[in-house]
């Protein structure tokens, strides 16, 4: 059975394919050589489009200014978390492209957090 993180993988990059069928320079061939300037391009323009959409989400946030009296408690959960996953998207493109896998990105994540875990018991 494919776990949650290998099947949003494997989803991005089957759509990836797929954009690239259509559209065959939406994306260099992957996994792409960081040495090129076109490869770093390609990626720093999709984090561009990711932390777009970070944005896109944070305007369904109404109520955060500290100095506002009155706030609007309006708040769409299912576009926040809409905008939220095309910004997952974008970023999931960035380490498709970079040829990284689930696993790597879990062994990746786990030694960060301990990084995180050990700053809190020092003075950091």
């Amino acid at each position: 059975m494919e776990d949650n993180l290998r099947k949003m993988f494997r989803l991005r990059e089957e759509f990836m394919r797929a954009i690239c069928e259509k559209y065959p320079s939406s994306y260099p061939d992957w996994p792409v050589d960081v040495s090129k300037k076109r490869s770093q391009k390609a990626l720093r323009s999709t984090a561009l489009k990711g932390v777009e959409e970070m944005f896109e989400a944070l305007q369904h946030l109404k109520n955060w200014k500290t100095h506002k009296k009155k706030g609007s408690v309006d708040f769409d959960r299912d576009e926040f978390l809409e905008e939220m996953v095309d910004a997952f998207n974008y970023f999931f493109a960035m380490l498709v492209m970079l040829g990284v896998t689930p696993d790597e990105l879990i062994e990746a994540y786990e030694e960060k957090n301990k990084k995180i875990h050990q700053r809190l018991l020092g003075s950091y």
